[in-house]
């Protein structure tokens, strides 16, 4: 029985190919929030433990530049900047028995996961705008 085994550090090419039918369906927006805002940012997460993870990081990133323009990527960014890491955040760190905060704001509660957060956004940044 040959099985080839599953490359889970080449998920980026499936994102990439799933991120076209979603800027058709959904717009440049929700297509950029998909392949960057979430898959890039997981991806790097992975590439800090991972060899084979951070061995495919120029790979991945030159499929993202050919998907979107420059602009569109620099506006994206700054926008995701100025709303999601330097905007004033309203955390209250007991939340309300019935309330659960949502995966992505968990980070803002620990000063660690924060700065890691802002770091891995730093490189996203350099990484796309190199």
């Amino acid at each position: 029985m040959n099985s080839t085994p599953t490359e889970f550090h080449k998920i980026w090419i499936d994102q990439c190919a799933a991120t076209e039918g979603i800027r058709e369906s959904f717009g440049s927006r929700n297509a950029l929030d998909y392949l960057i805002g979430e898959k890039l940012f997981s991806f790097l997460h992975a590439a800090e433990r991972d060899p084979l993870f951070a061995t495919e990081v120029p790979a991945f990133i030159s499929k993202i530049r050919q998907l979107f323009t420059a602009q569109e990527i620099r506006d994206y960014l700054d926008q995701l900047e100025s709303t999601r890491y330097l905007a004033p955040q309203d955390v209250y760190l007991e939340p309300e028995p019935d309330e659960d905060l949502e995966e992505e704001e968990v980070w803002l509660e620990n000063p660690v996961m924060g700065a890691e957060e802002l770091l891995r956004f730093s490189r996203v940044r350099e990484l796309l705008q190199a």
